[in-house]
Formats: structure tokens, sequence, C-alpha cells
């Protein structure tokens, strides 16, 4: 490891499992002081003590991201105890499954809750804190879904395209104030949140043919990505998305064999 965030306090969302696990423990091991956010303690104290056992630093912020004073009082706990925030990673993320016409408002709404809205409070939070302290940097992970039309999930991916042109105004806004805000948008990639669909032989083979690289993402390669947006070695980067997801998003015609 390179110590590309040594010395950096960095908050990362939906902490406990997945991308946002891999990416605290990227982190971490970069030399930042990593705040675990979620809604449950235990698997949070577990990446916790990984950490620490690895020779980092950690914490855990129990909050749920739909819920605005839980996430608010949580980041701007990391400034009261630390003097500032310098990293916030949105990762957290809920969604629905349904035909557009069997939706209901509520589960429309549901998908908004912890995707949309707990992204705009998390970042309107982060904001504040960094114009006092020179400056930060946002990462905002959306999906592919939020790019492409995806049947069975229109709640999700209108969530997930709302989180990219929201950070593209934050960039614009935080840009004076050497305020970062970028996005990362995986593919699919093997996480808790997807063991259901892979683990079927049959469903995992599907998908990956519609890949060109022919594989699902690992959450490590996704950490890696937002490590970049994250440090200085994107200073000059703002407002941008990068697709990690196996050139997926490049391809128009997929060659099944």
């Amino acid at each position: 490891m390179s110590n590309q965030l040594q010395g950096k306090i960095a908050f990362v969302t939906g902490a406990s499992s997945g991308i946002g696990e891999a990416t605290a423990l990227r982190f971490a091991a970069e030399g930042a002081l990593v705040v675990l956010c979620g809604r449950r303690a235990e698997p949070l104290e577990q990446v916790k003590q990984t950490i620490i056992n690895a020779g980092g630093k950690a914490e855990v912020a129990v909050a749920d991201v739909s819920v605005e004073a839980e996430i608010v009082a949580a980041i701007e706990g990391v400034a009261q105890r630390h003097g500032r925030l310098d990293i916030l990673v949105n990762n957290a993320m809920a969604y629905t499954w349904g035909s557009v016409d069997s939706m209901s408002t509520e589960q429309w709404h549901a998908n908004f809750q912890t995707t949309v809205d707990g992204t705009f409070w998390g970042v309107r939070t982060a904001v504040r804190l960094m114009k006092d302290s020179g400056g930060g940097s946002i990462v905002n992970i959306a999906s592919i879904c939020g790019q492409f039309g995806t049947a069975w999930m229109t709640g999700y991916s209108a969530a997930k395209a709302a989180v990219i042109n929201f950070s593209r105004a934050v960039a614009s806004e935080g840009a004076a104030y050497n305020i970062r805000c970028n996005v990362i948008i995986p593919g699919v990639v093997e996480t808790p949140a997807m063991a259901g669909m892979l683990s079927d032989p049959k469903a995992r083979s599907n998908t990956e043919k519609l890949i060109p690289m022919k594989r699902v993402g690992r959450s490590e390669e996704l950490a890696s990505a937002i490590l970049f947006m994250a440090s200085d070695e994107s200073s000059y980067v703002t407002g941008a998305t990068l697709n990690v997801d196996g050139g997926r998003s490049s391809d128009l015609y997929t060659v099944l064999e």
C-alpha cells in the first residue's frame, strides 16, 4: 500500500459488507481513520476489528441512512471528535423489485429514501463541514441501472439516475471550495446483495455472457476505483462518472457464445 489517505478522516456508509466493507478496509490500509456507518452494530464491529487487527484505525457509527436525524448526527459527530471530515462515501443502498404497474407508491418511495434522500442528507452535511476545513472528496455510488433501463427495477433505476446528476450539480457548487464530488458506477458485483442471483449457476452464466470481460466484478475492484476518486490522485477530477463494470456499459451488441 502507498498511504494515499494517510491522516485522512473518512466516513463510509453501508460499510458492513460488500463494496462498503471492501472500501473501508482499503481506506484503512491506505492510512485513513475510517468511520464505518450502517444500521447494525455487530457486523460493523467485525469490520472494525479486522481493520484494527491489521494495524489500521476505525470507528463505528450506527445510523440508518434513510433517517435524516441519524445520518446527520453520525457525520457531524465525526467532525466533533476529529475536527473535520475529509472523505464521504455514500454507498448504502436499498431497492424494491417488481413491475411498474404493480408497484405501490410506498414501494416507489422506498427506493429513494436511502439512495437519494440519504445521499442528499449526507452530502449536505459533508459540504458544510468541508467548507469550514478547506475542502474534501465525496464519492457517491450509483449503478449501471441508473444509466440504462432495467425491467422490474424502475424505482431503483430512477433513484440511481438521480444520484448521478445530483453529483454533477454538487461538483459544480463545490469546486470553488475545493470540494470534489464524483460517482462510481458498478455493474454486477459479487456482494451479499447479489448472492441469491449469482448462486444460481444458470443465472450467473447468463449474466456473465452479457459482460465483455465474461465475469462479474469483485468488491475489491470497486474499492480501488473509489480510492482513486477519494484520494489526491484524482485532485483535478470532479463531476465525473466512472463505470466499473467489465465493459458492460460500452457494449451495444453482445456476442453470445
